[in-house]
């Protein structure tokens, strides 16, 4: 099968690989589109660490079953589905609470490191086992499809923030790369009788502003005094990029009392570090609301 592969950092390859067999309990999916992640990016110029080559990356996909395992129950050739991105054990304790995503043996496709090496759906056909599958409504294109995975995380994160009806919410990004969740986050915010409006942070790498695509919510651009003063006024903030919030002077100590922090991103040490609340500030703010992904091992 014809594959696009990672054959070392700065360069791709379009290459001939074996077709994969299921097993058992696997589906073997005909690629019909798939979607270049931020993380593939870095994968692709070594940033990550975690697209060791030579590798086929791609996690954001969907297609049609080709062929299914012999104890695939609810999936046959010729359906259309789309697939999680994280491939977990569905036996460990977290999975069985249906905390998929801090399974102690996760992998996620498309990744290579130290632990282990999976290859994804930048190639004619892929292999993931069938409770990571989905199938799509008849209406649904397979490049919208391909976009599920990462529409998704916004409006779970959204769903599962906490923010209620007439809370004044802060969404906060970097650039127009994050535009994808800044508008889902808005649209959910909204629907849910919240209050957003959208923030542009300078950062070093982004130290002018940037006009952003708007759903309907105030936008303040990221100059730093109305940056300050908008977090001042909001009592919960979605944080869309975690550098923004890392070069932020003082993060905690502007945000209004009691706010609430939801991060949608993959984690950064450094980042996290600074969003935990002085002991003396405990009670008034808040910065520990969720996050999807929790665990060095589980980023992209």
């Amino acid at each position: 099968m014809k594959s696009l592969l990672l054959e070392e950092y700065g360069k791709l390859a379009i290459a001939d690989l074996p077709r994969p067999n299921p097993g058992e309990l696997e589906v073997l999916v005909r690629v019909a589109a798939c979607g270049i992640c931020g993380s593939d990016v870095h994968g692709y110029d070594g940033s990550s660490g975690r697209r060791i080559p030579p590798l086929v990356m791609g996690h954001e996909a969907s297609g049609i079953v080709e062929a299914v395992g012999a104890d695939v129950k609810d999936y046959r050739p010729g359906d259309r589905v789309t697939f999680d991105s994280t491939v977990y054990c569905g036996q460990c304790i977290y999975c069985r609470r249906g905390e998929v995503n801090l399974c102690d043996n996760r992998q996620v496709i498309g990744v290579s490191c130290a632990d282990y090496r999976r290859n994804g759906a930048f190639a004619e056909f892929i292999v993931v086992p069938e409770r990571i599958l989905y199938r799509l409504p008849a209406k649904m294109s397979f490049p919208e499809a391909a976009m599920l995975e990462a529409t998704s995380v916004a409006l779970h994160a959204v769903k599962v923030s906490g923010v209620k009806k007439g809370d004044t919410a802060a969404i906060l990004s970097e650039t127009q790369s994050r535009q994808l969740n800044v508008q889902l986050a808005e649209l959910a915010l909204l629907r849910l009788g919240a209050r957003p409006f959208h923030v542009v942070l300078p950062t070093p790498r982004n130290p002018y502003s940037v006009p952003v695509r708007s759903t309907g919510a105030s936008t303040a651009i990221g100059k730093l005094a109305p940056v300050v003063s908008a977090l001042g006024q909001a009592g919960f903030v979605v944080d869309c990029t975690l550098e923004g919030l890392m070069h932020a002077p003082e993060t905690p100590d502007i945000l209004k009392a009691g706010a609430r922090i939801m991060v949608i991103s993959n984690e950064h040490p450094e980042a996290l570090e600074r969003m935990r609340p002085d002991p003396a500030l405990e009670g008034q703010v808040r910065s520990a609301a969720r996050m999807l992904r929790v665990r060095s091992s589980s980023a992209r």
